[in-house]
């Protein structure tokens, strides 16, 4: 049995009872009964407000849609945006609380926004003298595998807000406590652990419930493989969203299948194997176009490695698109091309060096391991 923290909130207080509590969550914030977080702390503490990441606090909003301030119609609390706009807590939305609580689910993923908008308000908690508390829950994807390099804080962005590796192994508890030493944030953190969580479990380990993350993370195939194919959202490929499989099927009008499928599955990736596919997005990249290309299976998730299998399947569909392929066009934040904000650096946009790269990738994960392990609540 695993107690995330809002289920150990819901029998023993923690010093919160009597405090004015904010809530940062999705529809992720259940307890072990499915009941809402948000109805849990409005029933039973003093809670005061709620603050919105990416999809909503209810889910209501679709991935990159922007998130405005209004009325939860459940509670009749004021639900403040995070994501959107200057995607932090502006003048005043921090000034009826005493702590800010966040319970939503992660995928250990550096890309995810969940993160950025839980360091974003460390920050904003610590200059205005608030508590910040993570109700912490299990990292679906383990606790013990790192993958990928760290990031060049020259592309720091919302998605990627910090310099470690795309998939860090840590929980959302544990990440809070190294954003707030090793990047000097200061803020007064609290974070009310799991029991009966241990490092080496998947989610579908446990006998916790799967909610999808967001709307696009469907299952546990798909979080284990988005810290490599979320990759192909800086290029003209899909990376399968608008279909069932998104972030597992990649694929391009242009592209031959077969073909493409052969040349992975000679590659001999551990943990991996590919299967042509067919696929007509109803959303997002080539909507409503027929597209080939591959479904990735993993086969063995101990010896997977994410992002060694994103930039095989990168360099393989660049080299078979020929002039078809394109990095997407500079991002309006900082200037930048979106593929250098997920890759942390613009090394792989100009060189392709998948080699060098991967070099790279292993030294920092092997680095970032080391720096991890002070803030290991589990083991």
């Amino acid at each position: 049995m695993v107690l995330n923290g809002i289920d150990r909130l819901k029998k023993e207080n923690f010093g919160l009872k009597e405090t004015r509590l904010g809530l940062i969550t999705s529809p992720t914030g259940v307890c072990r009964d499915l009941s809402s977080s948000i109805d849990m702390l409005y029933e039973s503490y003093m809670l005061k407000a709620l603050y919105s990441p990416e999809h909503g606090v209810r889910g209501d909003i679709a991935a990159g849609g922007r998130v405005d301030t209004y009325i939860d119609r459940r509670t009749g609390l004021p639900v403040y945006s995070l994501y959107g706009g200057e995607n932090r807590p502006q003048e005043g939305m921090l000034d009826d609380i005493d702590a800010l609580l966040i319970d939503v689910q992660d995928i250990g993923s550096r890309y995810y926004t969940y993160i950025s908008t839980m360091r974003n308000c460390m920050e904003a908690c610590a200059r205005a003298g608030k508590t910040f508390v993570v109700l912490d829950r299990p990292n679906p994807v383990g606790g013990v595998a790192v993958e990928g390099n760290r990031l060049d804080t020259a592309f720091a962005s919302f998605v990627g807000i910090a310099p470690i590796p795309q998939r860090y192994g840590l929980t959302i508890g544990e990440l809070a406590l190294l954003f707030n030493r090793e990047y000097r944030i200061g803020c007064d953190l609290k974070v009310i652990p799991m029991e009966g969580w241990k490092r080496s479990l998947y989610y579908d380990q446990t006998d916790l419930l799967w909610i999808n993350p967001s709307p696009n993370i469907p299952g546990m195939d798909a979080a284990l493989l988005y810290s490599g194919t979320c990759l192909f959202e800086g290029t003209s490929l899909s990376e399968g969203r608008g279909t069932t499989k998104p972030f597992e099927m990649i694929g391009a009008p242009w592209i031959d299948a077969e073909k493409l499928a052969e040349k992975l599955n000679l590659k001999k990736l551990p943990g991996v194997i590919f299967r042509p596919v067919y696929f007509r997005p109803s959303a997002s990249k080539h909507k409503g176009e027929l597209c080939a290309g591959v479904q990735a299976h993993i086969v063995s998730r101990r010896e997977l490695d994410s992002v060694a299998v994103g930039l095989a399947m990168l360099s393989v569909m660049r080299e078979m698109s020929g002039g078809q392929f394109q990095w997407l066009p500079p991002n309006k934040e900082k200037g930048n091309y979106f593929i250098d904000l997920l890759a942390g650096t613009d090394i792989l946009r100009k060189s392709m060096d998948v080699d060098g790269y991967l070099k790279k990738c292993k030294s920092d994960s092997e680095e970032f391991k080391k720096i991890r392990k002070a803030y290991f609540l589990y083991e």
